[in-house]
């Protein structure tokens, strides 16, 4: 049994074929699936998908490449949406100084109104990263400081020493599809750094599809092929890290039922 624990199942490239996707995941094993928002307008649409499956669970969240558009997107909207009953995440959220669509002070305003949500509401934190490390590392030590919040650091692809810092908060890390590349040997060793405890995987659907579907719209059956990859990397059995990383979700995501 596998948990994708990030995906967007109603981006173009699977809302259109919603549940075909959703078969499939499930005849790979696939038991449960955190469909994320990354904008307001997203927000009905991932309710209504969590509402009508029983293994799709739902977040909201804003984007940093949609922070722009959403100053007016405060914390109390952000713990009032989320007291739904499927709502079970606060993001994804975060600072992406790769691509900049947004201008990086209101990234960073963003993203600390979503870590004052999640300390509120209780939910973890999903946090993306790109680019970003060193702000990254400051928000979220100096926000811990205020006062203690679950999180998960999702599709991670940093450094040694951003994985250590996460780790040092008693943050999550999520694995995708990244680390089944030819090219990602230091993500596989960052990988053995995570605690067994610790380690989540998902497949940022539709995007990064792991090998041997590179070139196709990514989706939630796929987390298998990440699973079997990262199992021979750490010199486990699939078996033990599918139920090790499926019971790590429920540990960080309480408000998810089995």
């Amino acid at each position: 049994m596998f948990v994708d624990s990030h995906c967007h199942l109603n981006y173009a490239g699977l809302a259109e074929r919603q549940q075909e996707v959703l078969a499939a995941a499930r005849a790979t094993g696939v038991t449960a699936m955190l469909n994320i928002a990354t904008r307001a307008a997203e927000w009905d649409a991932v309710l209504e998908t969590a509402e009508r499956e029983p293994d799709v669970w739902a977040s909201v969240g804003i984007h940093p490449h949609d922070a722009d558009t959403h100053e007016n997107v405060e914390t109390a909207m952000l713990v009032e949406r989320s007291a739904h009953r499927r709502v079970i995440g606060i993001g994804e959220t975060g600072l992406d100084f790769y691509y900049d669509r947004s201008d990086r002070e209101r990234q960073r305003a963003s993203f600390r109104r979503h870590i004052a949500a999640s300390r509120e509401t209780g939910l973890p934190l999903i946090v993306h990263s790109r680019e970003a490390e060193a702000d990254t590392i400051e928000i979220l030590g100096e926000e811990v400081g205020k006062g203690a919040f679950p999180a998960v650091i999702h599709c991670f692809t940093g450094s040694n020493q951003l994985a250590r810092e996460m780790l040092d908060l008693g943050f999550f890390i999520s694995l995708s599809g990244i680390v089944t590349f030819k090219n990602a040997g230091g993500l596989r060793d960052t990988a053995r750094l995570i605690p067994r405890d610790r380690l989540l995987i998902e497949t940022d659907s539709p995007f990064l599809a792991p090998v041997p579907h590179r070139g196709k719209a990514c989706e939630p059956a796929f987390v298998a092929e990440t699973a079997r990859v990262l199992a021979q990397e750490l010199t486990w059995n699939i078996e033990d890290l599918a139920s090790t990383t499926t019971d790590n979700f429920f540990n960080l995501f309480k408000k998810a039922e089995r």
